[in-house]
């Protein structure tokens, strides 16, 4: 081909344009006549006018590929023979190809583009002698851009395109598809449900309002019981109690815990003037509800300072159930809706007996969750001493508590004596003196003492020694007789029992009528060989068990209970206190020794013949 057929070089392009003797290869011995193609006249070369531009093409379009495209073909310089590539139809043109095989051949020059591969040889394999023209991609359905003159303009020398795009959109997709689960696993992370109810301001209460705050009292004494958890105080001082209030007894049941608990970490046991715990140290300090049958012994009674602390817990349980609807409360508030434990309530704010205003300040009024029934979930406010106090009930948890034998026992159903019961304590007094006498042991939680001693009906006499908690490196003797006590102080030691023979000093100690509690309570043991109960006096609670032994428990004017077995025979005696603690005489009914002071039975002479 003529050097003029060549591509003038361009002005910006900083590559050396190749030389002659490479832009116009010899003609291979089997190729085409130049100008010409096999199928038909000779085609003009294709130039590029001065300052860049195609002149008209009136010749018929080449065919052959372009020598861009061989840069697709491996060099044939390393002695290997070239291997076929797939062309691109239609891309270049065959009067452009150079096909010698002369070892001068050059490489050609690279040419600008997308994609391009080192440029291949001068020494390629002859392109065919016809090349289709190009068909519509069936991948992208249209036809292929028309190559312009200039192959820097139109990319018509780029190699085929891979398909890239698809797999950029397939990763694009792909992160956006993983930002987004992170996103939703994050917010599903830190989602916190909305409220029912939008905080509204606090409004004076309508009249159902305020009708159902003046019955909520009057609804917790009807459902009796409930579960209860209360918090008091906050943080690390606070302490927590778990249990039961039943408000028809009343009575509270409370384990204690908390990391504020201390000394009062146990068991307790209340009602409405007192107060019994069962400290357990070793305790674990989380509170947990208590045992239903709650354990018989180490129970003590507990003088706390009101208004705080375990009293005023007892207090603010005990006071939220009456028998009458309280007054209206024009100062009481509604403030909003929320959802405790699924059911809907109104917050109210509003003093309550149980619970009166910490302050005049109306924000320091006790809170108030009360349902439409007129039932209180919740309560939140303060004690009289200004301690943070949160109370939970559980409508549904409602057991039957049982108190301690201290606090009267398992409840029963009191009623008249049956005419079996009523004999037997019409014959109780004959019973008694035919017994002779019992070995017995009291128990007294109001003055957290026990005694051990014998008891004479036969010789209307008691002997017994009794050691105070408080004081245990001494004990007290204690002489009884119908109306008269005698009692001497001695350094504690040896058998639990007193000593035999009794000291000179409570022999000839001159008597008094009877003081204390304990006291009381042996005189009225004592009493029951000589006079006999009359049965209108005296009602069935219930029944029960003491010593392996079915018995009736049958209370005298609601102050002393005999514990007889269905014999006859007593086996315990309890005297309710002024502070409504029962003191308990266990009897073991047989011989005793010789006590001091007792009456010798006087033998009448037998009669002569």
């Amino acid at each position: 081909m003529p050097a003029a057929s060549e591509p003038a070089a361009r002005p910006t392009d900083p590559r050396p344009a190749p030389p002659a003797d490479a832009a116009t290869p010899e003609p291979a011995a089997n190729a085409a006549p130049a100008g010409a193609t096999p199928t038909g006249p000779a085609a003009p070369s294709r130039r590029v006018g001065p300052a860049g531009q195609r002149p008209p093409d009136t010749a018929p379009r080449p065919t052959g590929p372009d020598p861009a495209d061989l840069g697709d073909l491996p060099s044939a310089t390393n002695g290997n023979s070239p291997r076929s590539r797939k062309w691109r139809r239609g891309a270049v043109r065959a009067t452009d190809i150079p096909t010698t095989t002369a070892p001068g051949a050059t490489a050609l020059p690279r040419e600008p583009g997308r994609g391009h591969r080192r440029a291949a040889t001068t020494a390629s394999r002859p392109v065919g002698a016809a090349v289709r023209r190009p068909r519509a991609d069936p991948r992208v359905g249209r036809r292929p851009v028309e190559p312009s003159a200039d192959p820097e303009l139109d990319g018509t020398d780029d190699p085929p395109e891979q398909p890239t795009h698809r797999r950029a959109a397939l990763v694009a997709l792909a992160a956006a598809a993983t930002a987004s689960a992170a996103a939703l696993v994050a917010g599903l992370l830190s989602w916190s449900p909305e409220p029912a109810d939008p905080p509204e301001t606090a409004r004076p209460l309508t009249a159902a309002e305020a009708d159902r705050l003046a019955a909520l009292r009057v609804t917790n004494q009807r459902d009796v019981r409930a579960g209860v958890r209360v918090t008091l105080g906050a943080g690390g001082g606070r302490t927590e109690l778990v249990g039961w209030v039943d408000w028809a007894r009343p009575l509270v049941y409370l384990d204690v815990g908390g990391p504020g608990a201390g000394a009062e970490r146990g068991l307790v046991q209340g009602t409405a003037s007192t107060l019994l715990v069962r400290p357990d140290p070793a305790a674990t300090p989380t509170a947990a509800p208590p045992p239903l049958v709650p354990p018989d012994d180490r129970w003590r009674l507990r003088d706390l300072p009101a208004g705080r602390g375990l009293p005023a817990v007892r207090d603010l349980l005990l006071g939220l159930g009456t028998a009458r609807v309280d007054p209206p409360r024009p100062e009481a508030r509604w403030l909003r809706r929320e959802i405790v434990d699924g059911v809907p309530v109104d917050v109210l704010q509003a003093a309550l007996p149980a619970l009166p205003d910490a302050g005049s300040a109306p924000d320091r009024r006790p809170r108030l969750w009360v349902d439409r029934d007129a039932r209180l979930h919740r309560l939140a406010g303060w004690l009289p001493d200004g301690t943070p106090v949160t109370v939970e009930l559980a409508r549904s948890d409602r057991p039957t508590l049982r108190p301690v034998d201290a606090l009267g026992g398992r409840p029963g159903l009191p009623r008249a004596l049956s005419d079996a019961e009523a004999d037997r304590l019409a014959r109780l007094p004959a019973r008694l003196r035919a017994a002779g006498g019992a070995t017995l042991t009291v128990t007294a939680p109001s003055a957290d003492l026990r005694g051990t001693g014998w008891l004479s009906w036969a010789g209307s006499t008691a002997y017994l020694s009794v050691v105070a908690a408080a004081e245990p490196g001494r004990r007290t003797l204690v002489r009884a007789r119908p109306g008269s006590v005698a009692r001497l102080v001695v350094p504690a030691g040896g058998a639990p029992s007193p000593p035999l023979p009794a000291p000179p000093g409570l022999v000839q100690a001159g008597g008094r009528p009877p003081g204390d509690d304990l006291e009381r309570l042996v005189d009225a043991a004592l009493r029951g060989a000589v006079t006999a109960v009359p049965a209108t006096a005296a009602v069935r609670v219930r029944d029960d068990r003491v010593a392996d032994r079915t018995v009736d428990v049958i209370e005298v004017r609601g102050r002393l209970r005999w514990w007889i077995d269905r014999s006859g025979v007593p086996r315990r005696l309890e005297l309710r206190t002024g502070r409504g603690v029962w003191l308990q005489l266990d009897l073991a009914p047989g011989r005793v020794p010789a006590l001091p002071g007792a009456e010798r039975p006087v033998r009448k002479p037998a009669k002569r013949r």
